[in-house]
């Protein structure tokens, strides 16, 4: 007679249960994780503009006028690639010096 040695692994049960409760934990963490990347990118915007308005206040005692984007791009106070925000809000310059960003359309 023959005895059959019990085997050990997972029954495919085990495993859609398994894949059902990873999938419910995702579902809930995802709209979480984007909710924080808006708030990050938001910050990101905010500090970005902090930086071009000193580079602005820099700009103006050196060449005592209140420059535009591009003036800050050719003469080495911003980088190319540097006119926007990282959520890609656009930055401008008041004709008083006041850096803002706003959502491009």
């Amino acid at each position: 007679m023959q005895i059959m040695k019990s085997q050990k692994g997972f029954t495919l049960i085990e495993m859609l249960i398994v894949m059902l409760i990873i999938t419910v934990l995702i579902a809930i963490a995802l709209p979480n994780v984007t909710k924080q990347t808006a708030s990050v990118d938001d910050k990101g915007c905010k500090a970005f503009v902090h930086m071009v308005q000193g580079q602005v206040e820099s700009f103006r005692m050196d060449k005592k006028s209140v420059p535009t984007v591009e003036n800050l791009v050719t003469d080495g106070y911003l980088k190319a690639n540097e006119t926007s925000c990282p959520n890609g809000d656009q930055i401008a310059i008041s004709v008083d010096g006041v850096v803002s960003s706003s959502a491009t359309p």
